[in-house]
C-alpha cells in the first residue's frame, strides 16, 4: 500500500512559479512511475507529466513542455512538479499518482494504482 501526499499549491500571478511535491509512504516507492495530472472545473482529469521508476525518462504534454519539470528523490520517498510561467490556463487541482505497471500508457487515469488527495493551484491574470 503506498499513501501520497500533495503540497505546494496555492495562488500566484501568471508568469510566476510554484513547486508541487508529492511524498509517498511505503519502501516500494522506487518502483513506481510517478505522474502528476490536473482537473479544472467542469473538466476531465488530465495528463500533466510522468516519470520512470529511475528519473530517466520523462513525459509532459505539450501545453507545459518547456514551462513544467518533473523529477523524482527515491531517498526521500518524493516527487516534485517545478511549473514556471505559469498561465491562467494552469489553474487546476493538482494531482500525483503512481502506478507499478503503467508502462507507455502514462498518459491514463486507470494505469495508476495510487493517488493523492490534490492541491488547488490557482492561477491569476
Amino acid at each position: 500500500q503506498v499513501q501520497l501526499v500533495e503540497s505546494g499549491g496555492g495562488l500566484v500571478q501568471a508568469g510566476g512559479s510554484l513547486r508541487l511535491s508529492c511524498a509517498a509512504s511505503g519502501r516500494t516507492f522506487s518502483m513506481y512511475l510517478m505522474g502528476w495530472f490536473r482537473q479544472a472545473p467542469g473538466k476531465e482529469r488530465e495528463f500533466v507529466a510522468a516519470i520512470s521508476w529511475n528519473g530517466g525518462s520523462t513525459y509532459y504534454v505539450d501545453s507545459v513542455k518547456g514551462r513544467f519539470t518533473i523529477s523524482r528523490d527515491n531517498a526521500k520517498n518524493t516527487v516534485y512538479l517545478q511549473m514556471n510561467n505559469l498561465k491562467p490556463e494552469d489553474t487546476a487541482v493538482y494531482y500525483c499518482a503512481g502506478g507499478r505497471f503503467v508502462g507507455n500508457s502514462y498518459y491514463y487515469t486507470n494505469k495508476y494504482d495510487y493517488w493523492g488527495q490534490g492541491t488547488q493551484v490557482t492561477v491569476s491574470s
